[in-house]
């Protein structure tokens, strides 16, 4: 089930990100996360989470016109580790394109150079490479532009 983010959820969103080896390359820590997603619900962020038989599967962060103010930006998408290949990656990722893709025609997200399986992920779902970022967030580590046409847009 796909639903709005709830208080309740932001603690297994905050270790999920704090566990993930790709996020403690970035320096995250389960209070810094939790106080993103905190400050997040409370400024009315647009996050969705999977819920699978009562738990919170994955998490994604989206804003509908966070690129250039004219087109949908994936901020943050996490999968708990013993969820990944089930498809809550998929869902998270429809959902948010489902309702991004009601006032845009481009949805962009980055992704770290060394993140091979979410550069898969992310073509798999129809994103392209469109160009990188060397030393955007962290020295060392450039980011991948990723950009997806509305299907039906030309």
């Amino acid at each position: 089930m796909i639903r709005s983010l709830a208080p309740a959820d932001i603690p297994a969103c905050a270790r999920l990100m704090a566990a993930s080896p790709l996020w403690q390359r970035y320096g995250v820590s389960e209070s810094a996360a939790a106080q993103r997603f905190e400050t997040g619900l409370a400024q009315n962020a647009t996050i969705l989470v999977a819920e699978e038989h009562g738990q919170v599967a994955g998490f994604v962060w989206y804003v509908t016109r966070g690129a250039f103010n004219r087109s949908g930006y994936i901020m943050l998408i996490g999968v708990q580790p013993d969820r990944q290949g089930q498809g809550a990656g998929r869902a998270l990722m429809a959902a948010a394109e489902q309702q991004m893709f009601t006032e845009v025609s481009d949805v962009f997200l980055l992704t770290s150079d060394f993140n091979q399986p979410a550069q898969r992920f992310y073509e798999r779902l129809g994103y392209t490479q469109i160009g990188s970022i060397p030393d955007y967030v962290i020295p060392g580590v450039t980011e991948l532009i990723f950009r997806k046409h509305k299907p039906d847009a030309a």
